[in-house]
Formats: C-alpha cells, sequence, structure tokens
C-alpha cells in the first residue's frame, strides 16, 4: 500500500509518529541516497555513514522540510550533499582537480549533442566512475544529480541550493571535462599499447 502514498503523505504521517511511514519512506529513498553519496566520495563507508545520517536528521528534524521549497527527493539529496562537503573537506584524496590544459581540451571536445550518454556507452563503468571522481566537487555533484539519478534541473538545483542556471552551466563543463578525461585516457591507452606491441615486435626479429 505504500507504494501508492506520495513522500510529501507518508513524510506527514511519520510526523505523527508513524514508524512504519518512515521505514517506508527509508526503504523508498536509501538506495537513491545511498548511490549518489557513493558516486560523490568514491567510499562504500562514506556512503554508508551519509546515508544513515540523512535519515536520522529526516526522523530527528522532519519539520524542518519545507515542501514548498522542492521535492522530499531533492531535500535528501541536499542534505546528503552537505554532510559529504564536510567529509570529502576532512578526506581530501577523494577530491581532485583537474589541470587547465585538461579543461580546455574538453571545451573543444564538446559537441552539440549529449557526450555523457556516448560515453556511458562507448567506455568502461569503471573508468567512467573514476572519471566522475577526479571531476571538482560542484561539477561533480551536478553530474550525478543529472545524468546518473536524472533529477530535473529544478530539482537538482534545490539540492545544489544554486540558481537553474548554474546548473546548466556547471553540467555543460563538467560534461566537457569528463569528455577530455576519458579521450586523454583512451589516446594513453593505446599509446601503450602501441608500444607494447613495438617492443614485442623488437624481441620477435632480434633487432
Amino acid at each position: 500500500m505504500s507504494d501508492t502514498i506520495s513522500d510529501h503523505d507518508l513524510l506527514k504521517q511519520m510526523r505523527r509518529g508513524d514508524e512504519e511511514a518512515f521505514i517506508s519512506l527509508y526503504r523508498r529513498r536509501q538506495g537513491g541516497v545511498y548511490r549518489f553519496a557513493l558516486q560523490m566520495s568514491g567510499s562504500e563507508s562514506i556512503a554508508e555513514d551519509v546515508t544513515q545520517e540523512v535519515f536520522f536528521l529526516l526522523m530527528r528534524e522532519a519539520e524542518s522540510y519545507d515542501a514548498t521549497r522542492g521535492t522530499l527527493t531533492a531535500f535528501l539529496y541536499g542534505v546528503a550533499r552537505n554532510l559529504l562537503r564536510q567529509r570529502l573537506d576532512k578526506e581530501s584524496r577523494f577530491v581532485t582537480m583537474l589541470d587547465e590544459e585538461l579543461q580546455e581540451r574538453g571545451e573543444a571536445f564538446l559537441s552539440a549533442s549529449d557526450p555523457l550518454a556516448e560515453l556511458t556507452r562507448n567506455e568502461s563503468v569503471e573508468r567512467l566512475r573514476q572519471a566522475i571522481l577526479a571531476l571538482p566537487a560542484s561539477y561533480r555533484e551536478i553530474v550525478v544529480l543529472c545524468d546518473l539519478h536524472e533529477l530535473s534541473y529544478v530539482e537538482a538545483a534545490q539540492a545544489a541550493h544554486c540558481a537553474v542556471g548554474t546548473v546548466r552551466s556547471r553540467l555543460h563543463r563538467a560534461r566537457a571535462l569528463l569528455a577530455a578525461r576519458l579521450r586523454a585516457d583512451s589516446e594513453a591507452e593505446i599509446s601503450a599499447k602501441k608500444k607494447l606491441s613495438a617492443s614485442s615486435l623488437y624481441l620477435v626479429r632480434g633487432d
């Protein structure tokens, strides 16, 4: 039955002390929050901790959610985002800034179509995951929210506490950076294979 009840109605029931409503809400939204935290941090332990903290906070401070300011999904992602930023500030190894040369190549490589969709089809999941983790946090969160979790620009803006126009510009930039990094990785892999092939040929011929 809970599947037919909206998030808003479950939250109202939860505020009245209905434990089953909280459990239903947790089961419905926990997976998305966990995946967001994992994709942002690259750490299962951080993702687990942040997910628990998000729902503990919701349980303690359910009144802090204002439906007029956005969806509950955007609210939960926003809470997770804030908690993650606190954790990632302490664990800086998960935040790698791309150099200017890579950014310039990204702008040149970016096409009018959606490059991330094409790259997702052509690149390995692990390579894409690492490329997303290498993005600056402000770009990474928009890619994760919009491209991986398919939030609307409005919901992503609510979660990231920024304007819709900012979401659009960050997403454009993030896709360019992803395209550049994945292309650079592919070129490096091709170059390494060519060198290995040349070395093998040298050994066979005995030159």
